[in-house]
């Protein structure tokens, strides 16, 4: 795996990502030469067709991203790819129809002689669908080569060995095959029957890598044995960071103070404080110029739904334990926690008013919030912030709950981007540890990141509640 902007990657993915690319650019670049012919040298450079190539290019790969077509979680079957393959063919084809009817010189290579017939828009369209849907096929029988497959031994027979198996086999794209693992032993697991397993697998299967999994490790993991498969060339790892890589979280179960404190990461220089923040303003500020004219719309619906104020206040917890006042719009009725007093929001919660409903799944309720980032009560990029009537209860029942205070809270996040809105304590548990990977990992280009796939997340509304 690769890592970028703090992220773990799969070499898989990213050489996916590099040949449709690729691909795109070369279907297009086809298109001219076969429409223009002798005119290619005009097209190309004179009518600037390598500019609107790479703009295609980029259109294309993004409108793969939003098809979660580099996502292998999500998608089902070869059938669903290349269904999901041809969506977002179509989805090209009629934004360049539009491009056509507003600005039709910005088609590529677009001019008199392709009135009336074919242009290279046209043509590179059909050479695309077909070489995307051939591109996928070579690269799943790629994919099963030996030769790009790493073989590991899972050393460990508990439920964080058993994670750590399930989730190499539910992501092929990392291109990792199991050999075997502690658990597929059969007898009594002692130090000298797990040492001998694990030789046996690693010489006769040739194992690339040993993944460390156990929770308890005094006399029952083979040091000597490990150590001599590292002077062999096998690479040897801890289970954390491999479950890190594979999920982008850190869990909490058998998580040792000793790994907070020593581990990689947790570490922020003033420099980074600095750009940070000012790329908070910066976004915010563009983010409330953008909302200017919804605003009266949204308080007008918000008035005309329901009784009560347009905005609510709400005290939640900040950096270091700060308590500040959150603004949103209003999505609840006035009187929603009259009754039973703080409560995490439901699916379906009856207290949602028709509006709020709307503004949540849009996260147009967050826009206030705005404010807070340009006040420094958040950054842009964070943990969400909690209720204090919350914390406490999640402080005592979540170790390491109050690392997420180390930073500023923030509008969206890791947690927000790679998980659904949360209204238990296993949620919680559960986002806490994306916010301590993101803790771990915190950098400008994760912020950056993590902010393309909240557009991503808003547009196809995952995670609303």
């Amino acid at each position: 795996m690769i890592r970028l902007f703090n992220v773990y990657y799969p070499v898989r993915t990213l050489v996916l990502l590099i040949g449709e690319a690729l691909i795109v650019w070369t279907s297009f670049l086809l298109g001219v030469v076969l429409v223009r012919q002798q005119d290619t040298y005009i097209a190309l450079f004179y009518e600037h067709g390598f500019y609107k190539i790479f703009g295609v290019t980029a259109l294309v790969l993004l409108c793969s991203h939003w098809s979660d077509l580099y996502d292998t979680a999500r998608l089902n079957s070869k059938g669903e790819i290349f269904f999901r393959l041809l969506m977002v063919v179509a989805m090209l084809a009629f934004i360049l129809a539009a491009v056509a009817l507003v600005r039709p010189d910005y088609l590529l290579g677009a001019g008199p002689s392709e009135v009336g017939r074919f242009g290279p828009s046209e043509v590179g369209l059909v050479i695309l669908a077909v070489a995307l849907i051939g591109w996928r096929m070579a690269f799943a029988w790629l994919g099963q080569l030996p030769i790009l497959v790493e073989r590991v031994y899972v050393l460990g027979t508990g439920d964080r060995a058993q994670r750590v198996v399930l989730g190499l086999r539910q992501n092929p794209e990392i291109g990792v095959e199991i050999a075997s693992w502690t658990g597929k032993m059969e007898g009594a697991v002692t130090r000298e029957s797990v040492a001998a397993h694990l030789m046996e697998v690693v010489h006769k299967q040739k194992v690339h890598r040993v993944i460390v999994a156990m929770p308890d490790r005094r006399g029952t993991i083979p040091m000597r044995e490990l150590l001599d498969l590292r002077m062999q060339g096998v690479k040897i790892e801890e289970a954390t960071t491999w479950l890190e890589k594979i999920s982008g979280k850190i869990e909490v179960e058998n998580l040792y103070p000793s790994w907070l404190v020593y581990g990689e990461g947790f570490r922020r220089s003033a420099a980074f404080i600095l750009v940070r923040r000012v790329v908070s303003i910066v976004i915010s500020l563009i983010g409330l110029i953008l909302a200017l004219p919804l605003l009266p719309l949204i308080m007008l619906a918000i008035r005309l739904d329901s009784k009560g104020p347009i905005f609510y206040t709400q005290a939640r917890v900040g950096k270091a334990g700060h308590i500040f006042k959150v603004v949103k719009f209003r999505t609840m009725r006035q009187d929603a926690e009259a009754e039973n007093g703080p409560q995490w929001a439901g699916d379906k919660d009856p207290r949602v008013t028709r509006v709020g409903k709307f503004l949540r799944s849009l996260r147009l309720d967050e826009i206030p919030q705005l404010w807070c980032v340009l006040k420094g009560d958040m950054a842009f990029v964070g943990p969400r912030p909690e209720r204090p009537e919350f914390i406490e209860r999640l402080s005592k029942e979540i170790p390491y709950y109050g690392v997420r205070h180390m930073v500023r809270p923030g509008l969206t996040g890791w947690a927000q981007v790679k998980y659904k809105y949360g209204s238990t304590v296993a949620d919680s548990r559960e986002k806490l540890q994306y916010d301590l990977f993101y803790i771990k990992n915190a950098s400008i280009g994760l912020d950056l990141l993590i902010m393309f796939q909240t557009v991503k997340t808003v547009l196809l509304r995952r995670g609303a509640q």
